[in-house]
């Protein structure tokens, strides 16, 4: 298993939120990959990427909490009645002490492992507060609302994030645009500082989270991912990690 880098002089946790009811694909977080539950092997996948120094789970699930802390992993049992990944990941926060907090989505069981290192080691940077990843956007996903669009600042900071085309391509030469990838580095100022805001209305609008930030004032830095990712929203999509894990093990 990688260890987390050494050399940083500020302490990185990984937080998987991880909710048990899914309308697409009931119970994922607890699908079988191989003999392992989906949300265990995302949390293994990123504490090997050597990123964190921990990886935790916060759930709103008896039955996640058991699978996860089977595997060795510390898992945190939040309030079903919280409204999203970044409300279960403050509570972590409360009662943690770490410099910066990662939320990794727990249906993403192959994430990007240099992508994760390169989200952890933006914090050096005094400047960030958050941290992000982005990947070109595919032509087929120009239009698919699923795939969130982004433009960013001389600084790669985030002016804007889209469920619509971004930028609008009047001029298809210079036309490059980039997929918002969900995984975000947060300052612990910076994550308690934001569940304390109200919800914007661009925020609700999108129904994009990170809107908030940007409304006011926190800026988000965009790194760019190594590879694209897989998330698992359905059987299909469960069945492509699936052949992916058996790829790479021939």
């Amino acid at each position: 298993m990688a260890t987390a880098n050494n050399h940083r002089n500020y302490s990185v946790i990984g937080v998987v939120p991880a909710r048990l009811a899914s309308t697409r694909l009931p119970e994922k977080m607890l699908a079988d990959l191989g003999g392992t539950p989906l949300v265990v092997m995302t949390a293994r996948t990123a504490m090997q990427s050597g990123a964190f120094d921990e990886v935790m789970v916060a759930t709103d699930s008896q039955r996640i909490v058991e699978a996860v802390e089977k595997a060795g992993f510390k898992a945190f049992l939040t309030d079903p009645e919280l409204p999203s990944g970044t409300c279960r990941i403050g509570e972590v926060a409360k009662l943690t002490q770490a410099d910066v907090y990662v939320n990794i989505q727990g249906d993403e069981p192959l994430i990007d492992g240099e992508g994760l290192r390169r989200v952890a080691g933006a914090f050096a940077d005094q400047a960030v507060c958050m941290a992000t990843l982005a990947y070109p956007l595919r032509p087929e996903d120009e239009n698919n609302p699923n795939a969130v669009k982004l433009v960013v600042d001389a600084n790669d900071d985030a002016l804007y994030f889209s469920r619509s085309i971004l930028p609008y391509p009047r001029l298809r030469e210079l036309f490059a645009p980039r997929k918002h990838i969900g995984v975000y580095g947060y300052r612990r100022s910076t994550l308690l500082k934001l569940l304390e805001l109200p919800a914007c209305d661009l925020e609700k609008i999108e129904s994009l989270e990170q809107l908030r930030a940007l409304y006011y004032g926190i800026k988000i830095r965009v790194l760019p991912a190594a590879r694209d990712s897989i998330g698992v929203d359905t059987a299909a999509d469960l069945e492509r990690v699936r052949n992916e894990l058996a790829r790479r093990a021939i």
